[in-house]
């Protein structure tokens, strides 16, 4: 099981990343947030998940162990396969995902593209009792932006560590106000954390 890996980003698409590592370009499927925050040339680190079939060996990668972890459990659905899984985490970390499910929101786990109603239902009947690790208390990621805004900030050179206290700083504004990401992140970067650094 390859469960981590770290490397020069040589490759950026909106469904992977190729990460060059002992001049080696090895391909890593990841979330639009991801490939959308990664930069050409900087070294990232990814937790991944290798899937296995008879013809083809897929990795699969998150900045966050967290979301590795919650993918790992996405995977134990009745019909919910890596591609699947990554779509649920495709805008929304493990904490938002997480939330919703223990709250039945059906109506946004309905709208995750290749999920259904059938797929939301299956969801929430086999994970609701499973999801309690991944929720937290921080009030920032109970904002649908808030996984965005994260992946924002590693991308600009913050730590994962830095963007979260960023992200606690601004929780109050951000969740009082429906802020778009641009403006989320003008606010996040005009913060005490962000100007500490």
């Amino acid at each position: 099981m390859i469960s981590s890996l770290s490397g020069r980003v040589k490759n950026i698409t909106p469904n992977y990343l190729v990460i060059d590592i002992g001049g080696f370009g090895v391909q890593v499927n990841v979330p639009p947030r991801i490939s959308s925050s990664a930069i050409l040339g900087n070294v990232l680190e990814l937790h991944t998940y290798l899937v296995v079939r008879e013809d083809s060996l897929t990795l699969y990668g998150f900045t966050d162990i967290s979301d590795r972890s919650f993918f790992e459990l996405l995977l134990s659905v009745t019909g919910v396969g890596p591609k699947v899984a990554q779509s649920i985490l495709a805008v929304n970390n493990a904490n938002y995902v997480a939330n919703a499910i223990s709250k039945s929101d059906m109506k946004m786990i309905e709208s995750i593209p290749g999920l259904g109603k059938k797929g939301a239902q299956r969801l929430v009947l086999e994970l609701k009792d499973k999801v309690s690790i991944y929720l937290t208390t921080d009030l920032a990621n109970d904002n649908p932006i808030s996984g965005q805004l994260e992946a924002a900030l590693v991308g600009l050179g913050y730590s994962s560590k830095e963007s979260k206290l960023i992200l606690a700083d601004i929780a109050p504004e951000l969740n009082a106000k429906k802020l778009d990401l641009p403006t989320a992140l003008k606010l996040a970067l005009q913060s005490k954390g962000a100007l500490n650094k």
